[in-house]
């Protein structure tokens, strides 16, 4: 997914908004297969625990590390990527068994974008207060990440306590990365120091001013990275990808959506790019035309130009 100065491309699932059927998820999995195939970077899923109507959409609706496991095992090499898990709902035993499991199915593709949560209904639901999301958010990066560590752990947090237990199954690979979302409650310093990388909204994409605002916001978080070295900043949009390659870049729903031909899209991920953006996530959901035929174009069309990094192979996952 990542190196310095390069632009890779996900693809952020569900496919097409739930709206009233989960027939509308139906055949995903095959078109994961078929993105996993044209070697795009990533596939990512939310976590959406309750659907308020008021709120939007459904997001995801399956479990998100369930139904990344249920992937796991449809795909070869494409990353598996949650965008994001809500850290301050979940206790940390919970979240790093799940992601844990996960990784080892997978051979090593997980990469966890996490978060505080923006949904005020689903924090009463599980007895927990909206207001002290990131305060608890913050603690559950420190539990998961002691968590990780090897052999018999001591750990005494205000999210629980034990003694000479160890967590198994340890990550594939040693650790599974840790991208923060937006600010989660904490401050610039602080993701600058404790995230492996920084998942944030792309500020206006219709013109280049939002690609240059995005760029001083990335360069104000490298600065804050203790010691200098490389990690990844993450965006993502939502689009309407027209049929005419020359549609201008055009925003919907208040600049939430947009509507675009692929040479707009790709002078984006351009701009994206000079910015300091290392992976786009793309949203398909608002499409109109079928979900297939968008993957194609962008597989045929727009992929070549932001391939996917070689990087070494899956590890054994003979389970």
């Amino acid at each position: 997914m990542f190196a310095p100065d390069r632009l890779t491309l996900g693809i952020f699932l569900p496919l097409r908004f739930y709206e009233g059927s989960m027939a509308v998820l139906a055949g995903q999995a095959e078109l994961v297969k078929q993105i996993d195939r044209q070697e795009f970077a990533a596939v990512w899923v939310r976590d959406v625990p309750l659907y308020a109507s008021s709120f939007g959409d459904a997001g995801q609706v399956f479990d998100p590390f369930t139904y990344l496991a249920f992937l796991a095992g449809h795909t070869k090499n494409i990353a598996l990527a949650t965008g994001s898990a809500i850290f301050s709902l979940r206790h940390p035993i919970d979240l790093a068994k799940a992601a844990s499991t996960i990784d080892q199915l997978s051979g090593g593709r997980l990469v966890l974008g996490i978060a505080s949560g923006d949904r005020p209904v689903e924090f009463p639901a599980y007895g927990l207060e909206h207001g002290e999301r990131g305060t608890r958010f913050a603690e559950a990066v420190s539990y998961f990440r002691q968590l990780m560590r090897p052999g018999p752990l001591e750990i005494d947090s205000a999210l629980g306590r034990f003694n000479r237990a160890e967590f198994l199954p340890k990550p594939a690979a040693g650790s599974i990365p840790l991208v923060v979302t937006s600010s989660s409650g904490q401050s610039l310093p602080w993701i600058g120091e404790h995230a492996d990388g920084w998942l944030t909204y792309p500020d206006a994409t219709d013109n280049p001013l939002g690609p240059q605002r995005l760029a001083a916001k990335i360069r104000a978080w490298r600065a804050l990275i203790p010691d200098g070295g490389f990690r990844p900043h993450m965006t993502n949009e939502w689009l309407d990808l027209t049929d005419d390659p020359d549609h201008p870049r055009t925003p919907l729903h208040n600049g939430f959506v947009l509507r675009t031909g692929r040479k707009g899209l790709i002078a984006l991920l351009e701009e994206w790019q000079a910015a300091g953006v290392n992976h786009a996530a793309l949203g398909i959901q608002f499409s109109r035309r079928p979900a297939a035929e968008v993957l194609q174009e962008l597989a045929e069309e727009v992929l070549p130009h932001f391939p996917s990094h070689q990087g070494p192979a899956p590890l054994p996952a003979a389970w």
